[in-house]
């Protein structure tokens, strides 16, 4: 596979295997990288979409109606497939971050690390993390999270691990969706009724605490962004708060002041495998089936 994120060689990325995700993709490490570094990178970006996704998930059946629902399922689905193969492509970088299994498991790399990782293990941002809360509050937390991802997706296009590339390549035009998605609903409730008004200034205060650790640099991220192979979320901070500043501006909400300082995240957070109690409880339900039967065939 060639480097280059614009032609056929990326077309992978859309999926073609449900048994390898990454089956005739050159998996090489680019030169001087790390394959533990370079797999805990992806973790973070996995399960940043794989806890997302699950979230969104939750809404399938109960959103404000049937259009949304399907909308919201088609979200999740798209960060379910971004978990997919930045988790495998975690497992071909380095075997040793994948948990071990009974001998004899069908399960393949990338469930495994879905699937038989504790809370502890994951290193998902606590912005995905909490309960849904009401529908007002599910649209500003997405728009929080697709706007910071789009932001650190469009620079990975030019990642020199070719797979990182093409992983972004593909997820930048459904990340911009979400993004566009959220802000219309956000602009839409605030200039709604007076309750769905009230409901989603109290969603955007709700999830508001949460983008401090969004801006919060790594050691891995910041040695990996050196080496031309992740991007720094530190520079993508201006370019995030220029676009909510804006939507805010649409939804006459300039009062919440999205480009304030706001709180300083003090202390390990998720990055670091320090959670908020709702993960383990997500991971709980989403893990049940497949630890209760880790020999199964489906």
């Amino acid at each position: 596979m060639s480097g280059s994120v614009t032609g056929d060689d990326a077309h992978w990325a859309f999926g073609t295997s449900f048994v390898d995700p990454l089956a005739g993709v050159d998996t090489t490490l680019p030169d001087g990288v790390d394959g533990g570094e370079l797999a805990a990178y992806c973790l973070m970006l996995g399960d940043d979409a794989l806890v997302a996704s699950h979230r969104l998930a939750e809404w399938c059946s109960n959103a404000p109606d049937l259009e949304e629902d399907v909308a919201l399922a088609n979200i999740a689905l798209d960060l379910l497939g971004q978990a997919r193969l930045l988790l495998a492509r975690a497992a071909a970088a380095d075997p040793g971050a994948v948990p071990p299994l009974p001998a004899g498991s069908p399960v393949p790399g990338e469930d495994a690390l879905a699937f038989f990782r504790d809370a502890d293990d994951y290193r998902c941002v606590r912005l995905v993390e909490p309960e849904n809360g009401d529908f007002g509050e599910t649209v500003a937390r997405l728009l929080c999270f697709a706007t910071w991802r789009l932001a650190l997706l469009a620079r990975l296009v030019d990642s020199r691990d070719p797979v990182l590339a093409a992983i972004a390549a593909k997820g930048v035009k459904e990340v911009a969706y979400h993004r566009d998605h959220a802000a219309r609903w956000v602009v839409t409730l605030a200039r709604g009724t007076a309750e769905s008004r009230r409901r989603v200034r109290a969603g955007l205060r709700a999830v508001w605490p949460h983008r401090a650790e969004l801006a919060r640099t790594h050691p891995v991220e910041a040695r990996l962004a050196r080496a031309g192979v992740a991007v720094d979320p530190a520079d993508v901070v201006a370019e995030v708060d220029g676009v909510l500043a804006q939507v805010l501006r649409a939804a006459d909400l300039d009062d919440l002041g999205p480009c304030a300082a706001g709180p300083v995240l003090d202390g390990p957070g998720g990055r670091d495998g320090r959670h908020t109690p709702d993960l383990a409880a997500l991971l709980a339900e989403m893990q049940v089936v497949a630890r209760a039967h880790p020999a199964g065939r489906w």
